[in-house]
């Protein structure tokens, strides 16, 4: 980054005395030096810590999106209606999303190894029970613990990448951690509809991950590293009380506005991943001389998300740190631009479904393309904007913000337009909406995600603004924390600089 474009850090809570801030600045200025921006400087067993993340991370999503794929059996079978099916996903992320901050909090100030071991067990556990339970209400009870388990490693998995590596190198191993999302989620199709239709019965779609989550407990306990919180950095601060963490974060504009505008992508993935496939098998089944069933759509949208993702996430990663470095802003502007471009490309899938086969899977394809650019340069940005010791309740809170105004009810607000819908486009209130009617109604339900993702473009704009100083800041924090650490006359010197994030 061209350290001529950053503003100093002229904060009124200024943190030391002269000589120390030059002290600082040299530090600072070694510390730059001194950052691995080539893969081939990484260790063996950081590429191993990283990949066993990726491998929970793949499951993870693949157990998240698994029910999506065979989401027409799952209502055939409980014979519930589209605001009901869209709950079964409301329960599982409410319970994500408000476990979070606990984990959160927990995963700044204790053995991240063992928190994330009980997390992945747990949610294994209950995922297997949960393919057994025939109670509508259980079962979605039991979706919501597993939303516990995955809120332990969803949370804490970022910061340790984050405090394994720095500069360059970290945003290409962010970007392998955020390709296993989008690589999972089209996984979780797949294997739902592959494994179903194979049985010949849903449930046999959900007993999948489970068994590969018992390796990836192994995997997490005997292989991954557990680095000191803000070990790449040599960050020497420490925890302070979870309300200055909630403070500082919330007086943090570059944060705050990136959550907001994460939100926005939350919401827009989490009802186009539980609609998407049920939407197209709906148009597409209208058409003439078209026989489809809902597993092939599944299998077709599984394999497009894949392929947004193997394709997205990378063009992203590259795109970010080519271009940060010639010019600070440029990450929050590419997530901007990625949501910008992605809302006029769905828009044309939703309105094409009816008359055409290609060209909505085309667009369709475009739009998640352009959507996955964001995935690892916004957990980057969150990441550079926090300090160290901070970065677990950070990742906590936006997981909070994101999934409580995001997909924790999209899907179930999606569905409840649709029922509305439904009613106001019958011609005759009391029967059964016909099968144009059930798709009308889904449509335009599902334009609303449309005009969120421009919402989310602004305030990725708006970062864009803020994310310069507010990098630097954290940068030069670390930097003075280090430099005062050898000034014992100082004692109160740590205190003042991340109180003044």
């Amino acid at each position: 980054m061209d350290q001529s474009s950053i503003t100093p850090n002229t904060s009124n809570q200024q943190l030391v005395i002269n000589g120390d801030n030059d002290s600082a600045t040299a530090l600072l200025h070694e510390k730059q030096a001194r950052r691995r921006d080539n893969l081939s400087d990484v260790s063996f067993i950081e590429y191993m810590t990283v990949g066993v993340l990726c491998f929970v991370n793949l499951i993870n999503y693949m157990d998240r999106f698994t029910l999506a794929g065979v989401l027409g059996d799952v209502k055939k079978e409980f014979a519930i209606r589209d605001d009901e099916a869209g709950f079964l996903q409301t329960v599982f992320v409410i319970a994500y999303m408000v476990f979070a901050p606990i984990f959160g909090y927990m995963g700044d100030r204790f053995s991240r190894r063992t928190i994330m071991a009980f997390g992945v067990a747990l949610w294994c556990i209950t995922t297997f029970i949960g393919s057994f339970i025939t109670n509508f209400y259980l079962f979605a009870f039991f979706r919501g613990l597993v939303g516990i388990g995955e809120a332990s490693y969803s949370t804490i998995a970022p910061t340790i990448i984050s405090d394994l590596f720095v500069g360059n190198v970290r945003s290409k191993m962010l970007a392998f951690f955020y390709f296993a999302i989008p690589v999972g989620s089209g996984f979780g199709y797949i294997v739902g509809s592959v494994a179903g239709a194979a049985a010949g019965n849903w449930r046999w779609g959900l007993r999948v991950t489970p068994f590969l989550g018992v390796v990836a407990v192994g995997l997490i306990v005997w292989v991954m590293q557990n680095p000191e919180r803000g070990q790449a950095e040599e960050s020497r601060m420490k925890p302070t009380s979870y309300v200055d963490d909630l403070k500082a974060l919330m007086r943090n504009p570059s944060f705050m506005l990136s959550t907001l505008a994460f939100t926005c992508v939350a919401f827009v993935t989490g009802a186009l991943a539980w609609w998407g496939p049920q939407f197209i098998f709906l148009g597409l089944s209208m058409q003439p001389n078209v026989d489809i069933t809902i597993e092939r759509v599944s299998l077709v949208f599984g394999a497009l998300t894949m392929a947004s993702g193997l394709v997205g996430v990378p063009l992203g990663a590259w795109l970010g740190a080519w271009l940060v470095r010639r010019w600070g802003r440029a990450h929050a502007v590419i997530c901007g631009s990625g949501l910008l471009l992605s809302a006029p490309a769905m828009a044309g899938a939703l309105l094409l479904t009816e008359s055409y086969f290609y060209s909505p899977f085309a667009l369709m394809f475009i739009g998640e393309l352009a959507l996955n650019l964001n995935w690892a340069i916004v957990a980057d940005m969150s990441l550079y904007v926090v300090i160290p010791p901070r970065r677990s309740t950070a990742e906590a809170f936006q997981i909070l913000i994101s999934h409580m105004f995001g997909d924790a009810g999209s899907p179930y607000l999606v569905g409840v337009i649709s029922e509305s819908l439904k009613k106001s486009l019958s011609p005759l209130p009391f029967e059964a909406p016909s099968q144009i009617v059930q798709f009308k109604a889904l449509q335009y339900a599902l334009f609303v995600t449309c005009f969120v993702e421009v919402i989310g473009g602004i305030f990725f704009l708006i970062t864009a603004i803020y994310i310069v100083r507010d990098k630097q800041k954290v940068d030069r924090a670390i930097a003075e924390a280090e430099a005062q650490s050898a000034e014992p006359s100082h004692s109160n010197a740590q205190e003042d600089i991340i109180d003044g994030e």
